[in-house]
């Protein structure tokens, strides 16, 4: 079986090597011309521009099986299949860029130069689904045929911004001018609360990209949510502490349930949904235990709120509550006064 190693150049070329082969072909060793591409699966193949000589048996497009993680530089690393050949354990690292962070997509920008010197830049589109992992770690599912995926894992730590997004900042050198540079990724989505130990950041319904983090108990308020987390990184024997606060107003809304709404970039404003067992209490305020507004499972979190900004259809239920005296009443959907 004919020995053949993958390599690139420091401009994202491919090199094809054939020089360790034991056949009667002649020694080969080629820096080729052209593109990377993905299929659907996210399958990578070489399209070769140069024209090349008959004697140099190289087709115009080399496919790449492998699979996908990400370097500690952020770099996209493919680490070729053997099956059907006999390798070195060649390795791709395609240096470059991560553009931006979609639904369901990463966006991933190279640079590389024609033998003339003419650099351009191009950018790979993967697909797949952004998750938490075990260790409240960023990653990208990338997929692939057959319901597979590879997972590129994101080893750093991510924040909370302003208008509650998460964003995930990292540092690296230019392949160019190797002067080193902050890049950001901003994810967009919106909070939610379903399960006792957990909070999510979903980015889009319709799709799998959800952040669902393993946190302590929550602590509720009348202006906030906080829950303290962990971010567990590869080096590191203790975990980052990460607090999470979500600012916003609560209300009572008949036929929903008890309601927090945070207000979003652009002033827009998105809603957590909560059922609650309620009960009044002797310092002029209603308890509420917390549940899922679906299931009406416990999320193990209580919360007090006064009685001056349960306004509107807050007051229906006010009212409903005092006419039940010492027992308490449910708050969520399907709820009647």
């Amino acid at each position: 079986m004919q020995k053949v190693r993958y390599e690139l150049d420091p401009h994202n070329r491919l090199i094809i090597d054939r020089s360790g082969n034991k056949s009667d072909l002649t020694k080969f060793r080629k820096i080729l011309d052209g593109r990377f591409k993905l299929d659907r699966n996210n399958e990578l193949s070489y399209h070769i521009k140069a024209p090349l000589s008959r004697r140099e048996t190289i087709p115009h497009q080399v496919k790449l099986r492998g699979t996908w993680s990400l370097t500690d530089n952020h770099d996209l690393r493919l680490t070729l299949d053997k099956q059907g050949r006999e390798t070195f354990g060649d390795q791709l690292t395609l240096q470059g860029e991560i553009l931006d962070a979609g639904r369901s997509s990463l966006l991933f920008a190279l640079t590389t130069k024609t033998k003339d010197n003419t650099q351009s830049t191009y950018i790979l589109d993967f697909k797949g689904s952004w998750r938490a992992d075990e260790n409240n770690r960023l990653s990208f599912h990338v997929k692939r045929e057959e319901g597979r995926h590879d997972i590129l894992t994101f080893n750093g730590v991510w924040e909370m911004g302003k208008n509650h997004q998460v964003i995930y900042r990292y540092e690296k050198a230019g392949l160019i001018r190797k002067k080193s540079k902050t890049h950001t990724l901003t994810f967009k989505g919106h909070w939610d609360i379903k399960d006792k130990g957990r909070i999510s950041y979903a980015l889009a319904r319709g799709t799998d990209s959800v952040f669902e983090f393993k946190t302590s108990a929550g602590v509720f308020k009348e202006g906030y949510i906080k829950y303290e987390l962990g971010i567990g990184l590869a080096g590191r024997k203790e975990p980052i502490k990460k607090t999470v606060t979500l600012f916003g107003r609560w209300s009572i809304k008949k036929d929903v349930g008890l309601v927090f709404e945070a207000e979003y970039e652009d002033g827009r404003t998105r809603a957590i949904v909560f059922g609650a067992d309620a009960k009044l209490t002797d310092r002029d305020t209603v308890s509420f235990r917390l549940k899922n507004d679906k299931e009406r499972k416990d999320i193990g979190a209580d919360l007090e709120l006064s009685h001056k900004i349960l306004k509107g259809d807050g007051q229906a239920f006010l009212k409903a509550l005092r006419s039940k005296q010492e027992s308490a009443i449910y708050a969520g959907a399907g709820w009647r006064w």
